[in-house]
Parts: structure tokens; sequence; C-alpha cells
């Protein structure tokens, strides 16, 4: 017994699977009321991620959800939760067909998405969610699964069972290991000429502006350093390029980093030169990981290497913090490998039951790659 908790590792041997119950779970507020206990469990699950978290799943289904209804399974022994399984039912994929997938799927940018199942429970909680999901007899997505994601042991157990597997690739994630460095020791692990850079575009800043780079600690420097950043990627992108391009998803970026301020996790940084503020970080600190999330910069000051001083002094900060790891999630964008040298690679799994309308979304799901697919080389050609 641990703090008064049962740790159901040591009572393990007297259960069987009658102990080992499941919940369906359809409603916002029984969403709400797994909040005490969702922090524990994922801290001892294998997928323990900003993404994961109670904050970030909820705040996304307050306010992105669409027209989505929850399928949430949340499965127990003896009282204690084991895992959940944080589904939706939505029919926004091909050909409108029903579609059981992962919260957080779509607008946003969840990465590592996953089940969250405690550790040593995996066998237990699986065979629970393949029930569950087995019953919901439609076309199960699991999107933006990380590398060791355990949704993948789902899929492993759905394919014996005749259900039909499609994988695609679901982007890459460069990241950079911080464990033992100092910002020298860092900045030796950069290309020559960038390193040199990084150096003097700081220095010239120094030189020529009073520099401030302050993290944002209070709920005023928090309104304020997002409606700034909203500001500076409206001017730079059009509606269709801008994180901020909805009024759901500025909904859901106010609440979240309100969120994740009152949690300790909020990383937002705003750079002032003369006492003006010309750019801004927005990011993450959660179990060690530094997730770089967005940034923005005033462009009137793009010829003082903006971003890249921006960059340069988070990753520094994130050191400085003890940070284990800085990742620069999904997206090749060329800056990021100036910076990281490591990727990780995500996936999304289709599942299609073996039935008839299984095959027949399966048959539409590959029409529909093969075409996006020809109209890919056809603009390269072109």
């Amino acid at each position: 017994m641990v703090n008064g908790a049962v740790d159901l590792r040591e009572v393990a041997p007297r259960l069987d699977a009658a102990d080992v119950t499941s919940q369906a779970i359809d409603s916002l507020w029984g969403f709400s009321t797994l909040r005490p206990e969702w922090d524990s469990l994922l801290r001892d699950s294998a997928s323990a991620s900003l993404f994961l978290t109670w904050e970030w799943l909820h705040t996304w289904w307050t306010h992105l959800a669409g027209s989505s209804q929850l399928r949430m399974l949340a499965v127990r022994a003896g009282g204690e939760l084991l895992a959940i399984a944080p589904f939706q039912m939505t029919s926004n994929g091909v050909a409108h067909f029903p579609c059981l997938e992962m919260l957080g799927t779509g607008e946003a940018g969840s990465d590592y998405l996953d089940m969250i199942i405690r550790s040593g429970w995996e066998s237990e909680s699986l065979d629970a969610i393949e029930r569950f999901t087995r019953s919901q007899n439609t076309t199960l997505r699991l999107a933006h699964l990380g590398p060791s994601a355990l949704a993948e042991h789902l899929a492993d157990r759905l394919d014996t069972r005749g259900w039909t597997r499609s994988i695609t690739a679901g982007g890459t994630c460069p990241y950079i290991p911080l464990g033992g460095h100092t910002w020298d020791s860092y900045l030796a692990t950069l290309g020559a000429s960038h390193r040199a850079n990084v150096r003097r575009r700081i220095r010239a800043l120094q030189q020529k502006f009073d520099v401030r780079f302050e993290p944002v600690t209070t709920e005023a420097q928090r309104r304020d350093a997002l409606l700034t950043l909203v500001r500076y990627h409206e001017r730079r992108f059009d509606e269709r390029g801008t994180a901020f391009r909805t009024e759901p998803l500025r909904g859901f970026h106010d609440e979240m980093t309100k969120r994740a301020l009152d949690r300790g996790w909020l990383r937002m940084y705003v750079l002032r030169l003369n006492g003006t503020t010309v750019a801004v970080m927005y990011g993450f600190l959660y179990n060690g990981t530094f997730s770089f999330y967005q940034h923005g910069f005033d462009d009137r000051y793009q010829q003082h290497s903006i971003g890249l001083v921006l960059m340069a002094l988070s990753i520094r900060a994130a050191i400085e913090e003890g940070a284990g790891e800085f990742d620069m999630l999904w997206g090749l964008e060329p800056y990021k490998f100036l910076w990281a040298r490591q990727t990780r690679d995500l996936r999304n799994v289709h599942l299609f039951p073996p039935n008839a309308c299984g095959r027949i979304h399966r048959g539409l799901f590959h029409a529909r790659r093969c075409v996006a697919g020809m109209i890919r080389r056809a603009g390269l050609v072109s």
C-alpha cells in the first residue's frame, strides 16, 4: 500500500478476469469525473505525454469535437483505474463512413496519441479494449502513434480477428536530447556555420538593443502573450496557414494555455527589444520534455534573425531548467534540422472490420489514396 492507495501489482495474483470491469463513457460529465484519477494513471503508463493529459484532451473535446460523439472506455480492477481508451466516433472520413478514432485527432496538432494503460496491466486492459472496439463494429483509425504506442498491440489483436490493417506515415518529429548538456556543450553538437551564426546573431542583438527574454508566469502575461502570438500569425499567414485560424482553435489555445499555466506546464516566453515585444515562444514542459508547439515574431525585425534567436534562447532555457529533451514535434521544416539531429516517425493505422461495411470502407480508402498519389505525382511533373 502506497500513501493509502492499493498497489494493484501487489494484489494481482488474487485477481482474475471477473475482477476487471469496463465502463463506456459517452458524456462530457463522465469525461470530467475521470480527472482526479487521470494524472496518476498517465504517470504510471508507458504513454506519458502532454497530448494525453486530461487537460489537453478535455480541452480539445470541449472546443474541437465538432459533430463527433464521445466513445471512451475506462477499465478498472478493484475500483482502481487501469486504462483509458480515449476514443470518439466520427463520420468525417472517407464518404462519411463512421469511424472510431482517438480524441485529439485532426485540428490542434496532437502528437504521440495512444491509449493509456497502467504498467503491468497491459494484457487485461487490452482484452477489455479489444472487446469494446469489436462491439462498435466499425473502422478504427489510430492516428499519430509514436514508435512504442500501446495501440499497436490492439491493432495486432484485431489483425488476428480478421480485421484488415493499413498503415500510412503519420509524420516526423525532430527532437534534441538534452540530458547532460550545458548550453555550450549543446552548441558544440551543431554544425560549425550554424553555431557561429547563433552566437553572432545573439551578440549583435545584445549590442544594438536591451534584450529581455522573459517567461510568462501570470494570467495577465499569458493573455497578452497569446494575443500577440495570434496577431503575428494573422499577419504572416493566410487564413489556412495559421494555427489560430478559427474561433474554436483560438478558444482551445486560450483554455489550454490557462490550464497549463495553472499546472506549471506552460512554457511561454516573450522576447523584448528595448521594451517592445518582438517574438513569442509557445511550448510546454511535461514529464521532462519541452514540447515546442508554436512561435511567432514581428516581421519588421526579421533582418535581425529574430526567429533564430528566439529558438536559441528557448533551447537554452530548457537546458537550464533541466529538461531531458526538446521535442520540435510534427513537421519537416528545414529550420528544425539546424537544431535537431534525431527524429521519431509517427504512424497512422486504419483497421477495417471483417464485414461488408468494412470491406467497402477499405476499398474507398485505398481508392482515395491512389487518387491522392496520382495528383501529387502530377503536381511534381508539372
